[in-house]
């Protein structure tokens, strides 16, 4: 595993090491190389942490990387050219386009959910964005069947953990706590390009337009999402649609009530809710969306995906 010690890597090491057909062969970190990977989580085996370059990539079937979002991509490369799947948890992969290099466009998005049978065929996984999964699982039963009318608007929050461990003023508790805030705001936020990549791929017709603006919430982890959908036409039954997409779903919940950090901190599931919006005059939809930042948003997503690729149970080793 390499980065073991960012909010994700933690989260990961607590994951693999409960996981009852996973051995942890060894964990990198670039500022604790040296340490104790018990110091880092309890239940962790007793390893003595690496830096990435004396990783033994060659020796182990798959490879998870945590590492930060620009530097993944080349240790990702490693490890396929050393014989080993890779998991890749950084924004490096999720978006095939041009610029792509010939060994990364058999990248495969790894949303369950969308994508689960090219997942199972898959040497190299991009894990996605934690705002993107919400999103994404919110609105596909709409673009699916082509209902969208018109531009999307997302309002995110998202707890700490999202902006990830490295000491910045800006994330100190006396700065955070009675405080929320909105960040990237005038539809900048890196997410967007996946976002924007999945939406076409799921969309009936032309994609419809996202606007999509991120908040920091003054909670450690748990990300909530108000998503505003206009719709060609109304819709009698709103819930229906989501019902009947996700009923086989292990990790989706569709909840009669609106969902709250509460339904989803500690588990590995998306929940999901519908209403119709009142007192306006064309149809529109409210989809709300919760779900942990740090485990169905990554790692928790991280080892769903790992499960697919070598076959085993889908939700072996999650908190559900």
């Amino acid at each position: 595993m390499l980065g073991a010690t960012g909010y994700t890597g933690r989260e990961l090491v607590g994951l693999l090491a409960r996981h009852p057909r996973v051995e942890l062969a060894f964990a990198t970190s670039q500022g604790e190389a040296g340490a104790s990977l018990r110091a880092v989580h309890r239940a962790a085996p007793e390893l003595t942490l690496r830096r990435a370059e004396d990783a033994p990539l060659g020796e182990v079937d798959v490879v998870f990387s945590c590492l930060p979002h620009g530097e993944s991509a080349r240790w990702a490369e490693a490890a396929l050219q050393a014989g080993a799947r890779v998991i890749d948890l950084s924004h490096d992969l999720r978006v095939v386009g041009e610029q792509t290099p010939a060994w990364a466009r058999e990248a495969v998005y790894g949303l369950p959910e969308l994508h689960r049978e090219r997942i199972a065929g898959a040497r190299l996984v991009a894990n996605p964005g934690c705002y993107p999964t919400a999103a994404l699982l919110a609105l596909a039963p709409l673009l699916r069947r082509g209902l969208v009318a018109g531009p999307v608007i997302i309002d995110a929050a998202s707890g700490v953990t999202g902006a990830g461990r490295a000491p910045r003023r800006e994330l100190l508790f006396a700065e955070l706590a009675e405080d929320f805030r909105a960040y990237a705001v005038g539809n900048v936020h890196r997410h967007l390009a996946e976002l924007r990549d999945q939406v076409r791929r799921l969309a009936d017709q032309p994609a419809p337009e996202l606007v999509f603006t991120p908040h920091l919430l003054p909670v450690k982890r748990g990300i909530l999402e108000t998503i505003y959908v206009p719709l060609r036409e109304p819709l009698p039954e709103p819930r229906q649609l989501w019902l009947e997409d996700y009923a086989a779903e292990p990790c989706v919940r569709v909840l009669p009530h609106a969902p709250a950090l509460a339904d989803v901190v500690g588990t590995s599931q998306v929940a999901l809710g519908v209403t119709a919006a009142a007192g306006v005059s064309a149809p529109l939809l409210i989809v709300l969306a919760a779900l942990d930042n740090l485990l169905k948003g990554a790692a928790g997503q991280a080892v769903q995906n790992l499960n697919l690729l070598f076959g085993w149970p889908e939700t072996e080793g999650l908190p559900l």
